[in-house]
């Protein structure tokens, strides 16, 4: 009963306003023949005296200013007065486009929400932009909006509607440094690419390439979608006037790698790890995964084993006399070397942080780096120098082995022998534990053979490969793009290997070796406090006992790689 009432009461309010509102309705169609316009449009609901609350009267006052938008859509008003067409109405380009060039008139404003508007948006945008218009009509993304694909992007989904800014400011969705998300927001959408029957891989691929993470880092000159793809005339693969068309790879991967060869094109693009990457890299990738482990592993083992076993011997146990160490240290390094050993680890340190820098832009260690990326490409710039800084190391290395004759006699002892194997074997049986005691090693036995032919190895390995990257352009003028997918996968994880085995291998051996710990002095004064044993191939036996100044006499180039190894 109560609720009749008060709708009763209601009623009784408004009545009287829908009837004077109807009654004014029926005045203006007296003169006005605006209804069919009105009633087809956007502001059908609305009564007349909601735009024209001055024209209530009649004869209307002379001089009312016609409706502003802005009175009912003051967002959208605010919005467009600082866009690039409400900035060129400011500036008194009266060509430029307002609310009625796009919406319509106030009697015919277009229902944006139909799909008849987003079809004919492109005519709209058309009536200034032709040239713009007529490629994006023949497109990819025209042809699925002319045949009224819903979610197929039109202009306003990639530079805005209200809010739309010029290409090179960064707020703009097409700023350079936005595409990525500005395309993303289709193609890295799983459930709508898959109802468009599109490859679900394309964002993710480009984020995980050289490209994706240079743009992540802030490199601003790097390619993104647009550059490869185009942005209006975005052509699928098959079509010949495509950007991306076989034919035309050359073309379009030479604006930034002129000369780029036709045998560019033989290879697959976009993969992702795991997903539909090139059988190679596959294969590069397959088997790092299994010899980093596997390497590393062993070296932890044998390392480990070591740890526990000297830290029980001098800490619980007597000394053996075999083992004392030697008056003023064991001579294992001259000047020369010293200075090869510091210039090959600040140049590894660098190329390391460098490098993975570019892989995980985002870690914090990387940060100081990434800072300066948008001005200057600091992490490529000083990877770089650091690469040439470590293959100055290698040129030293070769020269001192053309150069002194007793470092080449010395050299021959690096060579690996059957014996190395034997001793290696024996050695990691003893630290794990399956050997009662301990087998003689040579002085310069496995340990530094496995460090300096390690760094011999992980040089050739990353220098060849490092070389195609850095000269990319003229490996794109000789080589399938493959070519520089599997140097791409050799140096990542050639790298994590190198990483690793400095880490588990030659810090334990320099520094965290109960032995010399805190730090065996050899890579800074030559000589070393560690303890061996007696035996056929003692210290005694070294070409080092014997001090010599200078080149002609400096000691082998392997402890460039462990200066101070075991």
């Amino acid at each position: 009963m109560r609720v009749h009432c008060l709708a009763r009461a209601v009623l009784f309010v408004l009545l009287p306003a829908i009837l004077l509102a109807q009654a004014r309705e029926a005045d203006c169609k007296s003169c006005h023949d605006a209804e069919a316009k009105v009633s087809a449009s956007a502001h059908a609901s609305l009564s007349c005296d909601t735009c024209h609350d001055q024209h209530t009267t009649y004869p209307h006052p002379q001089g009312v200013e016609k409706p502003a938008c802005a009175t009912c859509h003051s967002q959208q008003a605010e919005a467009t007065s600082k866009n690039v067409h409400g900035l060129a109405l400011k500036a008194g380009n009266t060509g430029a486009p307002d609310c009625a060039t796009c919406h319509g008139g106030g009697h015919e404003v277009a229902k944006v929400s139909v799909p008849q508007f987003r079809q004919t948006l492109a005519d709209t945008c058309g009536m200034c932009h032709t040239e713009a218009a007529e490629k994006f009509k023949a497109s990819v993304h025209g042809q699925a909006v002319a045949k009224g694909l819903r979610g197929a992007p039109t202009c306003t989904d990639c530079h805005g509607e209200h809010t739309i800014l010029a290409k090179d400011q960064i707020a703009s969705p097409v700023h350079r440094r936005n595409i990525r998300d500005t395309c993303g927001r289709c193609h890295g959408d799983v459930r709508l690419a898959s109802r468009f029957g599109l490859p679900t891989d394309r964002v993710t691929s480009f984020d995980a390439s050289f490209h994706g993470l240079a743009a992540k880092g802030g490199a601003q000159s790097v390619a993104n979608c647009a550059s490869c793809h185009g942005f209006h005339d975005v052509l699928p693969s098959s079509d010949p006037k495509s950007m991306i068309h076989p034919s035309n790879l050359p073309q379009t991967c030479g604006q930034c790698h002129p000369g780029a060869g036709t045998r560019f094109s033989l290879g697959t693009i976009h993969f992702t790890e795991g997903g539909n990457e090139p059988g190679p890299v596959r294969w590069v990738r397959l088997a790092y995964w299994i010899l980093i482990p596997f390497t590393v592993g062993l070296m932890f083992l044998h390392q480990a084993g070591d740890w526990i076993r000297k830290l029980l011997t001098l800490r619980f146990r007597p000394a053996s006399p075999a083992a004392a160490p030697r008056p003023n240290g064991e001579l294992r390094m001259y000047p020369f070397e010293r200075i090869q050993h510091a210039l090959l680890a600040v140049s590894f340190v660098v190329l390391a942080w460098t490098g993975f820098a570019l892989k995980w832009p985002d870690a914090w260690w990387a940060k100081p780096l990434v800072a300066w990326e948008s001005v200057w490409p600091v992490r490529g710039t000083v990877h770089r120098i650091a690469a040439v800084v470590f293959m100055i190391c290698g040129v030293m290395h070769l020269a001192s082995l053309v150069l002194s004759p007793r470092l080449r006699r010395h050299w021959m002892e690096l060579i690996p022998h059957r014996r190395d194997f034997r001793e290696g074997l024996a050695m990691l049986a003893y630290n794990l534990g399956l050997r009662k005691t301990k087998p003689q090693v040579s002085p310069h036995g496995y340990v530094e053979k496995v460090e300096y032919w390690a760094v011999v190895w992980g040089a050739v390995i990353m220098g060849i490969s490092g070389l195609l990257l850095w000269f990319n352009t003229w490996s794109l003028q000789q080589f399938p793009k493959i070519w520089l997918d599997v140097a791409t996968a050799v140096h990542y994880y050639e790298a994590v290997l190198a990483c690793l085995a400095i880490l588990v291998w030659h810090f334990y051996t320099v520094i965290f070796d109960p032995e010399v710990y805190p730090m065996d002095p050899a890579w800074l004064t030559g000589r070393s406090v560690r303890r061996r044993q007696a035996g056929p191939h003692s210290p005694e036996a070294s070409p080092l006992s014997e001090p010599a100044p200078g080149l002609a006499s400096a000691s082998p180039a392997p402890t460039a790689a462990s200066p101070s190894a075991d």
